[in-house]
């Protein structure tokens, strides 16, 4: 049996041992954790989305500049595949109005108790609580038994970016692979600061929904919540990487009525009614919008058409990033210049490169999570041949 190691055991780092042990390899999965999955099961805790069921041209586009390098990949092991993946777990799964495609469960936990009893009855090895520490033409652990070196014919690294290190994605990979291009880590799919005044305590934790994002040329309709730090969530996860690159962020309050209908509105008689009250009146806007509003639309103008283009398009002024250990995923890793079409780094023959590692970021909402899988998967699959040509050509 060829020996093969996964360094990982992350979704990438899972898959790609499936794909390994389902070719007829023997496989060791090393991981520094006393658990696998850790960030996946983090992920499942507010609704597993594993994919995204939408057409192909749209599902590529949300790599942006990665997709024409793990289009293969991505094609190989498309959303529906993702989904008859799941099933074959004992997974049912569903899509959202919005296309996500969850499990029924909504839960990360079953699918992976499913997913490790499957590499079980494959013979997979998988090994917690070790470290990989160093690399020349084998590869060196610290694990509770002391150090252990493993010299495989073909290995998968699929260690993770480097956001929320206690789940095991620490970056710390990068200093074992020195002479390796690499592109700087950064935070991705993440909140931002906001110096919130007094005035919006009340609001803080609250969610903010029926709102428009928009960042230079990226606008998201998702959900947001206010924090004691600033905003998360969804919506402005998806306009992250505009901000992170300079674009300002600005919100409509009310996208599904024209500036039109909201200076209408505005223009009515307020009588005696307050400022404050004869906008929540005539717009309906509820407590959250409106004191958004009131604490970015300072001095708040007094003739409707002003107004309505505050509210159609109120600036919130943010303090930067949250730091890079609290972003869902990353940007940065490994250039895809190191690497061959299937994802072998080309200094390293017969070690390749999979999931987040790997220098390509996208949104949240089953982007993620199918990349993960599918270079996973596609890691493996080359591996395997590679295996085999070294095999043929050995005397």
């Amino acid at each position: 049996m060829t020996q093969a190691l996964v360094i990982g055991a992350g979704p990438a780092g899972l898959m790609a041992a499936e794909t390994l042990a389902s070719a007829g390899l023997s496989v060791i999965v090393a991981d520094a954790k006393p658990s696998v999955g850790r960030k996946f099961l983090m992920a499942g805790k507010s609704g597993l989305n594993i994919t995204k069921d939408e057409a192909q041209v749209p599902f590529l586009e949300a790599f942006s500049e990665a997709a024409p390098v793990l289009r293969p990949a991505l094609e190989a092991f498309a959303p529906d595949a993702v989904q008859d993946w799941a099933r074959g777990l004992g997974q049912e799964v569903f899509t959202g109005s919005s296309g996500r495609v969850f499990p029924v469960a909504m839960k990360a936990s079953p699918l992976l108790r499913a997913w490790l009893l499957r590499l079980e009855a494959f013979g997979v090895d998988i090994r917690t609580r070790w470290r990989w520490t160093g690399f020349d033409d084998r590869f060196r652990f610290d694990t509770p038994q002391g150090v252990q070196v493993l010299a495989p014919d073909v290995a998968i690294l699929a260690c993770g970016g480097s956001s929320w290190a206690r789940l095991g994605s620490d970056g710390r990979w990068t200093a074992l692979l020195p002479d390796v291009p690499l592109a700087p880590f950064q935070p991705a799919n993440m909140g931002f600061a906001v110096a919130w005044s007094g005035h919006m305590t009340p609001h803080l934790g609250h969610p903010v929904k029926g709102i428009a994002l928009h960042a230079g040329d990226t606008v998201s309709r998702g959900e947001i919540v206010l924090s004691a730090s600033g905003i998360e969530g969804g919506g402005i996860y998806a306009v992250s990487r505009a901000l992170r690159e300079g674009a300002g962020l600005r919100l409509d309050l009310l996208p599904d009525l024209s500036l039109a209908q909201v200076t209408e509105r505005l223009a009515r008689s307020r009588g005696k009614a307050t400022l404050s009250n004869h906008l929540r009146k005539v717009l309906r806007l509820d407590p959250v919008k409106l004191a958004l509003l009131m604490e970015f639309g300072q001095p708040v103008p007094k003739d409707a058409v002003s107004q309505a283009a505050l509210v159609k398009d109120l600036p919130v002024p943010l303090c930067g990033p949250r730091p890079m250990d609290q972003a869902i995923s990353t940007a940065g890793g490994l250039r895809f210049a190191a690497l061959d079409e299937g994802l072998m780094i080309r200094q390293l023959p017969g070690v390749f490169a999979a999931g987040e590692m790997l220098d390509w970021e996208a949104p949240t909402g089953g982007y993620l999570i199918t990349g993960a899988l599918a270079t996973g998967r596609w890691a493996a699959q080359h591996a395997v041949r590679w295996a085999a040509d070294q095999g043929a050509k050995a005397p």
